[in-house]
């Protein structure tokens, strides 16, 4: 399973009303953070597959979303289960940060 490109009209359906985690990478193009994070986001999206998802959003085309969560800086990344935040972090992190986001 890869990442799924989440936008706004996917996002209840895809993210709140998932019954797994749901780990968001929020990104965009122009981020050299982002394109360093994104390979290790699309390994985790392929080791989590069955117990969890893993969705992407583009903030330059999802303003609306970015803004729901705050995001003033960008990688975001964002786990929500049950429909509520339960964890985040900003920046690069390592694989294993992020896997220790969705436990």
């Amino acid at each position: 399973m890869s990442t799924i490109r989440i936008t706004k009209d996917n996002f209840e359906q895809e993210v709140l009303k998932s019954d797994k985690p749901v780990l968001l990478d929020f990104w965009a193009e122009w981020c050299g953070p982002c394109r360093m994070v994104g390979p290790v986001v699309e390994e985790i999206s392929n080791e989590v597959a069955g117990s969890a998802k893993v969705g992407k959003i583009n903030v330059d085309e999802e303003m609306e979303l970015a803004q729901s969560f705050n995001v003033m800086s960008i990688p975001t990344l964002v786990v929500v289960k049950d429909g509520k935040v339960v964890n985040s972090t900003v920046g690069f992190q390592s694989k294993a940060a992020l896997m220790n986001l969705l436990k």
